[in-house]
């Protein structure tokens, strides 16, 4: 009997267990471990920090899911990997043993890379729906003193969509409350360009959402660096493509949403041989670590490299049907291993995103993530901003009631009539 370990409850953990304990015999066992009680679904921030979710529409309890399907679920922090001795410490003095684990931990959110950055100080965030709620009671400060808006991300950071979402859904939102008018807005990005999204662009998106902001009346500054934020003031450092700094920037804001640089959690980064200098966990093809190969990684916490250099340091995304493809190669690799054979399942690292921007939508698609691509389209339109919401409710529905199916391939691949991707 082996046992199976999945750390981490997110859009990558969750349907991993699922899928393992669907796959694996009855003899095996799985464990899926969380710091939280409860699952969230991290893409509806953006509209839990405008008040259009709230936590139990986003959010649902964890145990009896995951126990009704045979799963055992421990609702603690792991402290550290002993991964010579296979085991793991927890928050409180407990160790678990593991045959396999499966790391879904998502980023540490390294708000401190910035003076004067992330919750409880001088910015908002929109990574957890704990930010959300405190990012929305900061917008209700806003609507009561309307100002400068600043919204954006940081160097270093790899997830851009959701400033660009909560760019537009703000838009949206003031626009609705005829109040606009009163709020001027800031878009800064460690970007080099508009639309680049950490991809090196998809399709036309740098001119589709130049078009938009502009229309949207949102300025912006590319290849910014910020370096330091203090009580309603941004210092921004701007640079041109040849590395070179162009512009300091003193910006005034009453309200701002900027998206941190990610890293790997600290008991990730810690393991000797499992990560990269950030913190990420290095997998080869199989989705294994090379040191350490009964450990699996899949998601954000894994390490990618940027699709190219930026005068401002950016990472590549980790989008939801990429994390799937992972999570099924690490599924049936593991498979394979029980039943004495070579793993031989590689996963898709393809881009495939909806994106809201409040009362419309843009969906891109980049195949391979890396380029040159087989294909690279950036569409939008009202459909994307109601296919997004639609499939918000699909996969919360889905995660309880604990699918093993792949649920973006069958969702959004269908939906974008693109059928499977090879």
């Amino acid at each position: 009997m082996a046992h199976v370990v999945v750390l981490g409850a997110g859009t990558g953990g969750l349907p991993c267990a699922y899928e393992l304990r669907s796959e694996l015999g009855a003899e095996h066992e799985v464990t899926i471990i969380n710091e939280r009680e409860y699952f969230q679904f991290v893409p509806s921030n953006p509209w839990v920090a405008v008040g259009w979710r709230d936590r139990a529409s986003v959010t649902f309890d964890l145990r009896p899911h995951v126990e009704k399907k045979g799963i055992n679920f421990i609702a603690k922090r792991v402290d550290k990997i002993d991964a010579e001795n296979n085991r793991l410490e927890l928050d409180g003095g407990d160790t678990l043993s593991y045959d396999y684990l499966v790391i879904a931990t998502g980023p540490k959110l390294s708000f401190d890379e910035v003076e004067g950055s992330g919750p409880g100080k001088h910015t908002h965030s929109v990574c957890t729906v704990d930010h959300a709620l405190e990012t929305y009671e900061g917008y209700k400060n806003l609507l009561d003193d309307p100002g400068h808006v600043i919204i954006g991300a940081m160097p270093f950071a790899s997830c851009f969509g959701p400033a660009y979402e909560f760019a537009f859904i703000v838009d949206a939102d003031l626009r609705k409350r005829k109040m606009r008018d009163r709020v001027p807005m800031t878009f800064v990005t460690s970007e080099p360009y508009i639309g680049h999204l950490g991809l090196g662009g998809v399709g036309d998106s740098k001119g589709f959402l130049e078009s938009d902001l502009r229309n949207h009346h949102i300025n912006w500054i590319t290849n910014a660096k910020v370096v330091k934020v203090e009580a309603g003031k941004m210092h921004v450092e701007e640079y041109n493509d040849a590395d070179q700094l162009v512009k300091t920037h003193e910006l005034d804001f009453k309200f701002s949403m900027m998206l941190p640089a990610f890293k790997g959690v600290d008991a990730v980064a810690e393991v000797e041989g499992l990560c990269n200098p950030r913190g990420f966990v290095l997998v080869d093809s199989h989705q294994r670590n090379p040191t350490h190969p009964n450990i699996f990684g899949a998601g954000v916490c894994i390490a990618i490299p940027p699709v190219e250099a930026t005068p401002v340091p950016t990472g590549a995304p980790k989008t939801g049907y990429m994390i799937e493809s992972m999570v099924t190669a690490i599924v049936h690799n593991i498979a394979d291993e029980l039943a004495g054979k070579e793993p031989s399942t590689n996963a898709t690292w393809n881009a495939i995103c909806l994106a809201d921007m409040g009362d419309t939508g843009a969906a891109f698609v980049a195949l391979p993530q890396i380029p040159p691509r087989n294909v690279a389209w950036f569409k939008k339109g009202k459909w994307v901003h109601m296919a997004k919401i639609a499939f918000e409710k699909y996969f919360i529905r889905k995660m309880k009631k604990g699918t093993s199916e792949p649920i973006y391939e069958k969702y959004i691949l269908k939906m974008l009539g693109i059928g499977k991707l090879k």
